[in-house]
């Protein structure tokens, strides 16, 4: 393997180059190379150790990755700032219909009220490293008969292990950077006892639900407070009403002194994954499978779920995350979808790939380099287009009949017991426990019939009878091809659909699984999917060398211009101005929106836009408290050209000074091929305005000590 010294030469190039400040996820470690000089000429005051220091407390000290979402501690007492939608599952986890906290909403008016939000935890960056060189010098080792793969996996294990050694508490893993080109070490410290402390109703924090989802203007309150706990010494520790609030190296300051056009923001957090060097035949693949499947299957499902959840209390709690986690992508999709149209994605990155042939074909060594990778991309695209057809049917379709999931969940118990192997049967009925109380709790019987029915119709629809499960073979054997019929019968006579007849059948005659109809469908659901994936990463291993050498080729080809990797779940910064766009001809959209807009929108005769009472007698008496704008109105969101993607939610906003002035968490529809390509014309990063969080912290939930624990910037 060659020394790779493209970020040696991309680090030295960009340091004295102009960034463009509205685009790019940076890497902590390099913000004073390339960013800090453009940071300060648009007012950030501080410096680049403010932002990142391995040393002394910096805002990265302040930041915490929550499992596919970002948060934030807001006070010295491990107080959490995050958004309502990544606190959502585990609100719904903790509410039961007579207190249901997301109809509600929670304040806990003392620490004894603080509810364990099982499962939730925070994780903290210790440090961010690059280790190329490392690994390149360790991948030259590679023995005779082992891939390239397993080795660089063992080389990037041992140094992580060796990063942790004698260090309690730390994990390690090694990233890899520009689709391999580069690697980095991260290096965290993760606590799991995490506690619910205060969410508004979901007719605030999730105003406009699925209709303004991804839109501006946003009226949405979408925050939720949750509270670190750590052992006598601080460390992280398993739940015990022993436990004190964790005591951070840094909290946010808050800052209550609002934002203006043009004034400088920034974004820390956990951006999850974007796509900035795909290919034009990729975008064609993501528009016509991996995004039109489920802009279809998800569609039909959620409307048999909704159906049930606007007929019954229960069902809507039991099945609010579900469906709020399904129609997310759902509707980024499909905006995707309409965004790629519209702003000609698929040809414009064909003519990209004209020019870098172009530059390819000018030298022999950059054809043996490079000459390959956009025609071996785009064969790998034609070659998995009808196994990625059937995985994204398996996956979006069959895969959601809950039922037949969950009974397959017990293969392996069943497997070790006509094996007659106790112990690991034991095992798995241990590991099984959790899940089986999870599952019971938030599953309706009837709605999952309807689904069922729903689905396997839809899938015989859509899919060859060749690459069908087993299972469809018996409705045309034993039900003359009717599908409801079949599916009455199984839910008629599996044990998995009550949980006392499956615990009864643990304890009494385990045998009686076996046989489960509901497992045999399960399993033969599952069983078409490891082909399949085995295919596909075959083919991929061609994909990834290909991709590695296009994005070699690009920073080498333009190595005067800004290139960040793609996100990855690493901790990132993007940094810009708030501003004011024109979506189209003639119209301009403000950077805030205040609570008038909220009350212009109320439909009492639609879920998604109804308003507590409360609110509404708050905003006819103007009683704002400190938190109005000069004008006296109250604020609600704001916007400002940040680069982000899903993963931010929740990440803190900050103003010039390092001081929160907002909870990130959506961007906007005329942007949203964004994790694709940056369009700095349209995209922005949407955000819950602080001052209408500390509002109805105070004024709503009459949860002022909350405030109090704050460190307030006035």
């Amino acid at each position: 393997m060659k020394k790779n010294c493209l970020l040696i030469l991309l680090t030295t190039i960009l340091a004295i180059s102009p960034v463009r400040a509205e685009e790019g996820m940076w890497l902590l470690p390099l913000i004073e190379k390339l960013n800090i000089k453009n940071m300060q000429a648009l007012g950030f005051k501080l410096s680049a150790q403010d932002v990142y220091d391995i040393n002394n407390a910096s805002l990265k000290d302040a930041i915490v990755s929550i499992g596919g979402c970002t948060a934030e501690v807001i006070s010295s007492q491990g107080l959490l700032l995050t958004n309502h939608h990544c606190g959502y599952g585990h609100i719904q986890r903790l509410s039961t219909v007579e207190h249901d906290y997301l109809k509600d909403g929670y304040w806990a008016m003392n620490r004894q009220q603080e509810l364990p939000a099982v499962g939730m935890t925070a994780t903290f960056l210790d440090s961010f490293t690059e280790v190329t060189a490392e690994v390149e010098a360790a991948m030259k080792s590679i023995k005779r008969g082992v891939s390239e793969a397993d080795h660089l996996r063992t080389v990037t294990n041992q140094i992580a292990e060796n990063a942790i050694k004698g260090k309690q508490f730390m994990t390690a893993r090694v990233v890899p950077m520009y689709g391999g080109n580069a690697y980095y070490l991260v290096v965290s410290k993760t606590y799991t006892d995490v506690r619910f402390v205060g969410a508004p109703p979901s007719s605030i924090g999730k105003y406009g639900a699925d209709t303004d989802n991804w839109i501006w203007p946003r009226h949405t309150g979408d925050f939720s407070i949750f509270r670190i706990y750590a052992d006598e010494n601080n460390n992280p520790a398993a739940y015990s009403p022993n436990n004190r609030p964790y005591q951070p190296k840094k909290h946010l300051t808050v800052s209550i002194k609002g934002v203006k056009e043009n004034d400088f923001a920034m974004v820390i957090g956990y951006p999850g994954r974007t796509n900035r060097f795909m290919t034009s035949s990729e975008v064609a693949e993501t528009r016509d499978l991996n995004n039109a499947i489920p802009i279809y299957v998800r569609g039909v499902r959620q409307d048999v779920l909704m159906a049930d959840m606007e007929s019954s209390p229960k069902i809507r709690l039991q099945y609010a995350s579900k469906y709020s986690g399904s129609s997310n992508f759902w509707k980024k999709a499909t905006g995707m979808n309409e965004t790629f149209a519209r702003l000609n994605v698929q040809s414009r990155l064909a003519n990209d790939e004209k020019e870098f042939m172009a530059w390819v074909n000018q030298s022999p060594a950059r054809i043996q380099k490079y000459g390959t990778a956009i025609q071996t991309i785009k064969d790998a695209v034609e070659k998995r287009a009808d196994l990625t057809y059937h995985r994204l049917y398996l996956a979006e379709a069959l895969s959601n009949i809950e039922l037949t999931n969950h009974a397959n969940s017990y293969a392996a118990y069943t497997e070790a017991l006509a094996k007659g192997d106790k112990a690991a049967a034991d095992n798995q009925l241990q590991r099984l426990k959790g899940r089986q109380e999870s599952f019971y709790t938030n599953y309706s019987l009837p709605t999952d019939i309807k689904v069922a029915k729903t689905l396997i119709k839809l899938y015989k629809d859509k899919v060859s009878a060749a690459n069908r499960p087993s299972f469809y073979a018996t409705i045309d054997s034993d039900f003359n091809g009717n599908i409801d019929a079949f599916v009455d019968d199984l839910y008629a006579k599996s044990i998995f659909t009550d949980q006392n007849k499956l615990n009864n059948a643990l304890e009494n005659n385990p045998q009686s699984l076996l046989n489960d109809p509901a497992l045999i469908v399960g399993q033969s659901i599952a069983q078409k999917l490891p082909p399949i994936m085995a295919q596909i990463a075959e083919i991929n291993k061609d994909v990834a060398d290909a991709q590695k050498a296009y994005i070699a080729g690009q920073l080498e080809m333009r190595p005067d211009r800004p290139m960040y990797p793609d996100a990855n779940s690493t901790m990132r910064m993007t940094y810009g101005q708030v501003l004011t766009y024109n979506p189209k001809d003639a119209v301009t959209y403000d950077y805030v929106t205040t609570l008038k807009g909220v009350m212009e929108k109320e439909d009492p005769t639609n879920w998604e836009f109804e308003v507590p009472e409360k609110l509404k007698e708050l905003y006819r008496n103007k009683d704002y408290g400190q938190y109005a704008m000069a004008n006296g109105e109250m604020p609600v969101c704001f916007i400002f050209n940040g680069d982000i993607t899903g993963g931010n939610s929740g990440s803190p906003v900050l103003n010039d000074k390092g001081e929160l002035i907002g909870a990130a968490f959506d961007g906007n529809w005329e942007a949203m091929s964004g994790d694709i390509i940056f369009e700095p014309t349209y995209q922005r990063c949407i955000n819950v305005d602080v001052r209408y969080i500390l509002f109805i912290i105070e004024k709503y939930g009459n949860a002022k000590h909350l405030i109090d624990e704050m460190t307030i910037a006035r």
